[in-house]
């Protein structure tokens, strides 16, 4: 669309008129862009942007999951210029990644506002490196990521640029939403980088429709100009993980995520919900309730319990590696025990085995001085683990160092690729998506979480840690062996959780071994021989 001039004052009116209601219409018509090469020119905008724009437009919230090269922040300065020129007392903010990239959008919205015929500039402004202040009482603002990053400002339109690459976006998005309570809308736009990470969350929410935003997908091809010889060209020296970030719009393959992609569709295919949900806040989900003759292993992760992570347990059906319950919750340690101690109960005297670093102790402490009788124990004189009575010179629970991390989450990616495990679990499946490799360590990616991971793992590494041939396989046996008991019951006393104290258990004792051990009459038995109990 060519630039117009209208010489008389009511085709200037009228023009004026029209760009106020079509923000596409004005941008062809009116705005001009630096180009690298070709210097001060239109912008005649493509098809792709005409409908960002549009949906800018109609809807409140958008989400832009886009190939670099296509634009956007142009498009978007564009329309900060229209916002604020043609509605006043407009409140525009732009968070950039950095502080040039936000230097650069001012630019381009000067730039914007320089090439305007005067008859159209209808404010008159003032400019610095990072914000345009317009007359009519509108401003357009950028500034770099921060944690306080636009908190004290009630907003208009609010815009972010490669969220997906933001540190802490969680904690600036929770601080930046309540700004938009007045009626503000927002534009949050990025290239994905792995699975995990508030922007991935908003998106996939969005995508399911459980947020407000509407989401608009970029990938290369939209661009009239990227053609398949253009794709290679830009490509032929990234490797694959860039192509997917930069160009095709690919979550999973743009990020080293833990598992592979089959993995995560072997356990998106087991998906299930709930068969209930109950607790404080419903933080336990509950898929099978304990079955007669199943043996339970219940292992946990201890966080504080008001921070921003959770403590999580998972109760396991050692027959199947079945998870057939699981928590996530903010709880203390001392409470955690409490919630612990109750659901060991529930699942027939199940093994109980949090991780007791840091915060954990107090819960295994707690465990310890409980009365439990079902506790799971690190033999201090050797390289294996047992069960014993509980005993008030040591501590339950499994303590995580830098080898036992990497031997359970090694086991964890092996079950999972070998389809062994079976859990049912969103929430599990969410931490799994947002797990990733930093180096040579897998960890949570900004913004996620990996409480429930480290839980199940714990569990796994335990019940599935060793083959049944060598010697620690033995071992584990041993122990797995000497911790199904006879649960006896008096019919007059009824354990529960009192959330101010924990009452023991006191009905609950531990048959010995020869008495439980299953003796096939056909075959010579090896008193240390316990490979039976893991098949």
């Amino acid at each position: 669309m060519t630039f117009k001039n209208p010489s008389s004052k009511t085709e200037q009116v009228k023009e004026i008129v029209r760009c106020g209601r079509d923000p596409v219409y004005f941008m062809k018509t009116y705005t001009k862009i630096q180009h690298p090469k070709r210097g001060l020119i239109p912008f005649d905008t493509y098809s792709f942007q005409d409908d960002c724009v549009k949906a800018f437009e109609e809807n409140r919230f958008n989400i832009i999951l886009k190939s670099r090269q296509l634009g956007l922040s142009t498009i978007t300065a564009a329309y900060s210029v229209w916002f604020a020129l043609f509605k006043k007392d407009k409140n525009v903010l732009v968070i950039a990644t950095k502080l040039q990239t936000a230097m650069n959008f001012i630019k381009k919205v000067k730039t914007m506002l320089d090439g305007l015929p005067k008859w159209l500039l209808l404010a008159k402004y003032e400019a610095t490196k990072q914000q345009i202040r317009l007359n009519n009482g509108s401003t357009i603002a950028a500034i770099p990521t921060s944690p306080d990053a636009g908190r004290s400002e009630a907003l208009s339109l609010l815009i972010v640029d490669e969220a997906a690459f933001i540190r802490d976006f969680e904690d600036i998005w929770t601080g930046l939403y309540p700004t938009l309570s007045t009626g503000g809308s927002a534009v949050i736009i990025s290239t994905p980088n792995g699975v995990g990470g508030q922007y991935y969350k908003l998106w996939t929410d969005a995508v399911a429709q459980q947020n407000e935003f509407n989401t608009i997908n970029l990938p290369w091809w939209v661009h009239p100009e990227h053609d398949q010889e253009w794709f290679d060209k830009e490509t032929r020296n990234l490797p694959k993980r860039k192509v997917a970030q930069e160009f095709m719009c690919d979550f999973i393959s743009s990020g080293e995520t833990f598992l592979q992609a089959a993995e995560m569709d072997y356990l998106r295919g087991m998906l299930d919900p709930p068969k209930r949900k109950e607790g404080i806040a419903n933080a336990v989900w509950v898929w099978a309730d304990p079955a007669p003759e199943r043996r339970y292993f219940i292992s946990a992760d201890v966080a504080r319990g008001d921070a921003a992570d959770f403590s999580a347990f998972h109760v396991i059906c050692v027959d199947n590696a079945e998870v057939v319950c699981e928590f996530m919750g903010k709880v203390p340690p001392d409470k955690f025990a409490d919630i612990l101690l109750e659901y060991g109960k529930k699942y027939n005297g199940a093994i109980l085995c949090p991780e007791r670093n840091t915060f954990g102790y107090f819960t295994c402490v707690r465990l310890r001085d409980s009365g439990y009788k079902r506790l799971w124990y690190r033999n201090a004189n050797a390289d294996m683990w047992t069960f014993i009575q509980s005993d008030p010179e040591q501590v339950p629970g499994f303590e995580t160092q830098v080898n036992t991390r990497s031997q359970m989450l090694g086991k964890l990616e092996e079950l999972i690729r070998n389809q062994v495990i079976k859990i049912y679990s969103q929430r599990t499946y969410d931490q799994l998506q947002g797990f990733v490799w930093h180096g040579s360590k897998a960890q949570a990616s900004r913004d996620a979480h990996d409480d429930l991971i480290m839980s199940l793992a714990i569990g796994m590494w335990i019940t599935h840690g060793s083959s049944s041939d060598s010697e620690s396989g033995r071992e584990m046996a041993m122990a797995m062996l000497k911790a199904t008991g006879i649960l006896r019951r008096d019919p007059d006393s009824t354990f529960h959780v009192n959330y101010n104290s924990v009452k023991p258990i006191s009905s609950m004792y531990v048959q010995g071994l020869n008495a439980l051990k299953p003796r096939d009459p056909h075959r010579n038995h090896d008193p240390s021989d316990f490979n039976w109990l893991l098949k």
